[in-house]
This record gives C-alpha cells, structure tokens and sequence, in this order.
C-alpha cells in the first residue's frame, strides 16, 4: 500500500517522508505493568510510501486472554502459538531505525515495552507518532477519533475490527490521508522522543489501599491514636517495615512514606538521628515516639470518621483553598532549583445552573450539544458554531480577541486545522508562517473590528460535523454525563498549545480529598509518576504540543473529591509567549471532545491551573480554571505540600 497519491507525491512530503513501522497489539487488559500482549501485527513502510515488510502472530500470554468478547482470542485458539521472547528479535529488527507508528500510541508502545522487558531485551525504539493526536490536530468532521470512523472518513477498508492485521493495515491508510491533512494543513508532526527503556520489575506494586477516614489530626501527649491518622516511620526498627505497616493498615490508620505538617505522628527509635523525617517532624512540631509506644497504641486504636461516600447535594457555592500536604517527589532536572513564593489560588464558585452534558446508558456514546448551521446562529451568539483562528498581536490582545470569540458564541483555535472556519488578524498577524497556508485554504480572513459586528456569511472552510463540543468560557462549569446514576467510566482531559521550539510544557494533576488534602504520595501525578498504582489516573503523551490526564472516575476511592489539572513551562519561557492552552474533555481516549476550552494567562506566568474535576452531590463536574502565577513547577507543588527530593 503505498502513502502517496497524485494529489500527494514524494517529492512533496519533506517532512512528512519517514521509515515508518505500523504496529497493532490485541492484549489482555489495559495495564502495560499488569497485563500481556495476545497478538502483534507490524507493517513497515519507506520514505517513499511503499509498504516493505508485514508480519503477524498471536502470543501465548501465560495468562487468562482477559475480554474474549473483545478481541475474540480464546484461551483455546491462543495455545500453542509462540510465547513474545520467540518473537521478541523478528519484531525488533522491524521496528529498528523506524518510527513507531500506532492509534492511540502511548498504549501501544507500554505493552512493548513492557514485553521486550520481560524478554529481557530493549525495545529499540527512539520516536512514536499517534494517529489519534495527529488528527486532534488535523481536526477532521468526525463524531470521534476511532479506528473504524476515521477508516470510514477517509474511505479506508475495514474488514475484522480489533484483528491486529487487519486494524495495522487500516492504519496504514489512515496515516496516509492523515499525512496529507498535516501537509495540507502545514501540520508539524507531533513526533515522540522514546528513550530506552528496560523494566526489572514485572510485578506491579500493590496499589496502597486508600485509608477510609478522614485525618482527626495529631496524636495527643497522652494518646490515643485514631482511625485515619497519618502516620510515617523512619530508621531501623526491631519488627519487620512491612509488618508494621500492615498491623497499622489493618487497624485504619493512613501510613505516608513523608512528612508534613498534616503527619499526625513520626515513629522511629532514632530521634537524634537527624534523618530528613525527622528534621521535618521537629520542623513541623509532628509527635515523634518510638516503635514501643507505637506497637502499645495499636492495640487500641479508636473509630475514626469515615470519609463521605458522595458529597452532600447542596446548592452551588465558593470551596475551601487548598490546604497543602507534603508528598516527596522529584522534578529534578526539569525544573529550577528555585522559584518565587507561591501566590495563593482563586478558587472560583461553580456557576449556578451549568449546563449538564448529556446523559447516556453503559456504552452508549454521549452526544454533544448540536452544532447549529453558521447563519443559524443567535443575533447575540453570531459566532456559534464558527472556529476562528487569531495571529499576531502581544499576548493581552490576542487573549482579549479569542475572549471576544467565545461571548460571541464562537469556539477559538490556537493551531490550524480543518475545522477553523475563520482568521482574525492583530497587528504583524500578516507575517504569520501560517498565512500563506490561509490564503490557498480560502479562508475568511478579518481584522479585529470583525469582532465589533461579525458577520455570519458561510463558512468556506472548514466541513461541519453533525456534532460540536461546548464551549467553556474561564470560570465555567458543567456537569459530566452520567450513566444510570454514575459517573462516565473514563475521562480524557486533554491539554494542548502552539508548538514551542525553545521550551517545554508539563502537564500534572493533584488529587484531593474533602479537606482539600492530598491522602497520600501517590495522588501527585506527573513526568516523573505518570500512572497512580490502580491505573485510575495516568499522564499521556501524544506529541511535543498535547499530554491527557486520563481518569477513570468511577475506580476513584470515594476520598477523592477533587482532581487539579495544572501546566508548567519548562525553562524561563511564559504563557505570555507560548499563548493560549487549548483544553478538550472526551469520553475514552478516542472520543471528541464533548467541552472544549481556550485558556489564556496574561504575560509572566510559568505555571497555570488548567481544570478541576469535583464531586458535586452525585456527579462529577469540571471547571475550567485558567488561574496562572509566575512560579514555576517546583513551586507549584510545594503550594500544594509536595516535598520536592534534591
């Protein structure tokens, strides 16, 4: 099969000509650490387009297939067929010097990863391109990102969905017509760097189990201690860590492998050890006693307050700050050494009646609010469904043009792409690489006074889609589409920018409970953690301008009350010259956006609050936040108590 066409020749890719490998993987579950492959399929193909090389097999995993009624991969039809460590060496050198193609690729390239580990081999891959966040960028006039409905787009056969040939051959074609759009479109691709990675570890930690009560604070001179008190150890002690720790488990008691100044108790029999524990306990003035007295108040331990299974249903008002907790982490060397002092978070009311998003029964795909025809728009809402892309202009006007964008009903882009329908030029936006690119596309192109009285003439652009995300101004809320009752398994919160030539921009998340805490290490989820030990909350990569927080809302311990999705630029660079953050919430990671958000900070902030997700009553909400500061990331977390390791 080859990627070029007439309308499409070599000589016209440049940047977009690669040794391509296409890869597909059928596996057992959904966690790289955890599950196993069951089939791979790899098809490679030249600079030129021409398809040189396939192959396919199924795997003995050594363990159950996991979904059948998935993959359709019996435990039967699976024995006999090689085990990944025969394969291992044919695969490798057809990924070798090539870049790893694969829809939704993240997941793709783990569970090779994680295979090649096991066969105790490197994966030799040095840089992956998704399908799927190449044409988040392309933006094509679909309901989603699927493999099926992009095939069905762009015209591409599907024969056997969820059969790794067949789905790798499928690709193939999807990346051609995808390649064209980005050439089309002068799309950078939205290649990632893959460093080398080998696990020694194949068993996953036992995720901790979340303590199931709130913290009643310090422990007393005279005890005793409760349910849900923090409790950390530190030095040798006479019993065996994990004993200890299990004894305390069991009895309720929430153990931190930190301190800080929510620790309701130090344990150690080295007090003048001068260990980092305890430097910070006495810092904090945290209790400290020793493995004896521990052991001693373990035996009667009191009942403690259980955290609310959901928050109470109440009408819409203001939220406590944050109160911070110190987890230990290291940022290291991604981020300064030192930074400014954090200013304090707005946290801003949820906005009384937001609107809910559709709601749908268990897999049913929920529908976003309809987009209306162009000239169908209301005379106060003149813009709706219409994208515009602004160029040019310092930061505070293009940020106050995209604002106007949004009150006057329309959705404002920060990138290029098929769906912009309109361009709004500021002062040198004429110079703008883009514009040439503008011109052959035949796009509407204003000055800033279009904004004062725009016209609603026919979009000569972009394809309408049947469906079009809602559009959230700074401060909006809504509420999340629920599923008889409960929250949509799986949320995709995607935060993507202009390429930066000269930064980098890391996405985190905090998880909070109803006290607006951190309950322990793992609920800080960044570059450095990408994935909490359940897999409810995991960092995605889909280029060097778009990372995702994925949540599976409803495997979150009923503590968590809040999820705070923030950015951090890498480096002294600032919003104000990286623009606007472009936010877009989805249902599963091939979803369309059912909200989308354009966040502006005005010129000298270094990190921003991007989104929170919150229990309100019996749903989930999200707000878009858009709150910067100057600090950069390592201060960001201290604001929220993490303790970052030198």
């Amino acid at each position: 099969m080859s990627l070029v066409s007439a309308s499409f020749n070599t000589s016209a890719m440049g940047d977009y000509g690669y040794d391509w490998a296409l890869v597909d993987v059928e596996t057992s579950g959904l966690m790289a650490r955890r599950d196993r492959v069951l089939s791979v399929a790899v098809i490679t193909i030249g600079p030129d387009g021409e398809q040189t090389g396939e192959f396919s097999t199924l795997l003995d995993p050594g363990c159950d297939p996991g979904p059948v009624e998935v993959h359709g991969l019996t435990a039967e039809r699976l024995r006999g067929a090689p085990t990944f460590d025969q394969v291992a060496g044919r695969i490798g050198a057809m990924l070798q010097d090539r870049v790893l193609v694969a829809h939704n690729a993240q997941f793709d390239y783990d569970f090779l990863a994680h295979e090649f580990a096991r066969a105790r081999m490197w994966l030799p891959v040095s840089q992956r391109l998704c399908t799927l966040a190449l044409n988040r960028q392309v933006d094509p006039p679909t309901d989603d990102m699927k493999l099926g409905t992009l095939a069905t787009h762009y015209n591409v056969p599907q024969q056997r969905a969820h059969d790794a040939l067949d789905d790798t051959r499928v690709l193939a074609g999807i990346l051609r017509a995808s390649l064209r759009e980005a050439a089309r479109l002068d799309l950078p691709l939205p290649l990632v760097t893959c460093p080398p990675r080998a696990e020694s570890q194949f068993t996953p930690k036992p995720p901790k189990t979340p303590c199931a009560y709130r913290n009643p604070g310090r422990l007393t001179s005279d005890g005793p201690l409760r349910q849900g008190m923090k409790v950390a150890i530190t030095g040798e002690t006479a019993h065996a860590r994990a004993e200890l720790v299990g004894r305390a488990v069991a009895a309720g008691l929430n153990m931190m492998t930190s301190v800080s100044r929510h620790t309701s108790v130090l344990v150690t029999n080295e007090p003048a050890s001068g260990s980092a524990k305890v430097r910070r306990a006495l810092a904090e003035g945290v209790p400290v006693i020793d493995e004896h007295a521990f052991l001693r108040m373990l035996a009667d331990v009191r009942p403690g307050t259980a955290h609310e299974a959901t928050a109470v249903a109440a009408a819409p008002m203001a939220e406590p700050e944050a109160e911070p907790v110190v987890v230990t982490a290291d940022l290291a060397p991604r981020t300064p050494s030192a930074a400014p002092v954090r200013e304090a978070p707005v946290q801003e009311a949820p906005v009384p009646g937001a609107p809910t998003l559709p709601t749908a029964a268990p897999g049913v795909p929920v529908p976003a609010p309809r987009r209306p025809a162009p000239s169908a728009g209301a005379p106060d809402k003149p813009l709706a469904g219409r994208r515009v892309l602004v160029l040019g202009g310092v930061h505070a006007d293009a940020a106050a043009a995209r604002t106007r964008i949004v009150e006057l009903g329309g959705s404002a882009a920060i990138n290029l792409s098929a769906s912009v329908t309109d361009v709004v030029l500021l002062e040198k936006g004429e110079g703008d690489r883009r514009m040439s690119r503008i011109a052959t596309l035949e796009l509407p192109v204003h000055d800033i006074h279009w904004l004062s009285a725009p016209t609603a003439t026919a979009a000569s652009g972009a394809a309408p889609r049947a469906q079009e995300p809602h559009v959230m101004p700074r401060g909006g809320v809504i509420d999340l589409p629920t599923a008889h009752g409960g929250p949509a398994p799986e949320w995709y919160v995607t935060a993507g920018w202009a390429p930066q030539p000269d930064c980098g921009i890391d996405v985190v998340a905090f998880l909070l409970d109803e006290d607006q805490q951190v309950t322990f290490d793992e609920d800080f989820i960044f570059y450095g953690a990408p994935e909490s030990p359940a897999g409810t909350v995991r960092l995605l990569t889909g280029g060097p301008a778009e990372q995702t927080i994925a949540l599976d809302l409803a495997s979150l311990p009923p503590a968590t009350r809040k999820v705070v999705v923030a950015a951090a630029i890498d480096g002294a660079a600032t919003f104000g010259t990286v623009g606007a953050i472009q936010i877009g919430a989805a249902l599963g990671s091939s979803g369309a956006p059912l909200a989308r958000a354009t966040l502006d900070a005005a010129t000298t902030e270094r990190t921003m609050l991007l989104v929170e997700i919150y229990r309100r009553g019996p749903v989930w909400r999200l707000r878009a936040v858009g709150q910067g500061y100057d600090h950069g990331l390592d201060a960001l977390a201290r604001g929220y108590g993490v303790d970052i390791a030198d």
